[in-house]
């Protein structure tokens, strides 16, 4: 009894520390916006590949992300900065790129919107399983004892997908309301925003590195000699 009760309260706690990181809701202007353009069938592709995608990554975290980050050298402050630079370029691009237009050729809009595919990235990393929530996922480890464990951690990520799955899948129908325009508006503001979440996850990664306790006491000792 006491088992399935620790069981159920894994899962119970991944679904809570992990859905307000993710925030499907918040992301749902964003994913719109980036992947304005496409199809439906398109954009459901791409956004199911892009919660298998997160699954996976925050599985592999979980399972070896300590050993991976050892063997290749990753902090997280690390991780923080090379998502903030990623997003801040994703952020840039859309701010810049011109608006649609009707005089626009279908024919090579369509070909170049074949050819980019963003369930991986920016959706599945970092928007979905981003320095935060793997950082929370590393710190599953912790909690985890046995192999039963790591079920329990492992359905409340799946719990997780499939609710930033619903929640973006409706999102899609704002696209029939907002039309060509509003996309583009949309677009321009969700760009900004996005540049402005990328430089912050920037700012955060360098404080990270700022104010770490073993950097702190290097430059006592440096000062002090």
């Amino acid at each position: 009894m006491l088992s399935a009760s620790h069981f159920w309260q894994l899962i119970l706690g991944t679904v809570v520390a992990l859905l307000p990181l993710i925030n499907p809701l918040a992301s749902a202007p964003t994913f719109l916006a980036i992947t304005e353009g496409d199809t439906h069938a398109r954009r459901m592709q791409q956004l199911r590949m892009a919660c298998i995608y997160m699954v996976v990554i925050l599985v592999s975290f979980l399972i070896g992300g300590t050993f991976i980050m050892r063997f290749f050298g990753l902090s997280i402050p690390g991780l923080r900065i090379a998502g903030g630079l990623l997003v801040a370029g994703i952020g840039s691009s859309m701010l810049m790129a011109p608006p649609r237009g009707a005089e626009q050729d279908d024919a090579a809009h369509a070909a170049a919107r074949a050819k980019r595919d963003v369930s991986f990235s920016p959706l599945a990393m970092p928007m979905m399983s981003g320095p935060g929530s793997i950082a929370v996922t590393i710190g599953f480890t912790s909690l985890a004892t046995a192999w039963f464990d790591y079920i329990a951690i492992i359905l409340g990520i799946a719990i997780v997908a499939i609710i930033t799955y619903v929640t973006l899948r409706l999102s899609e129908r704002v696209v029939l309301v907002i039309g060509v325009g509003g996309m583009n508006a949309l677009s321009k503001v969700m760009g900004f925003i996005i540049l402005c979440i990328g430089i912050q996850f920037v700012v955060n990664g360098v404080i990270d590195i700022a104010t770490d306790p073993t950097l702190l006491q290097r430059i006592r000792d440096a000062v002090q000699r």
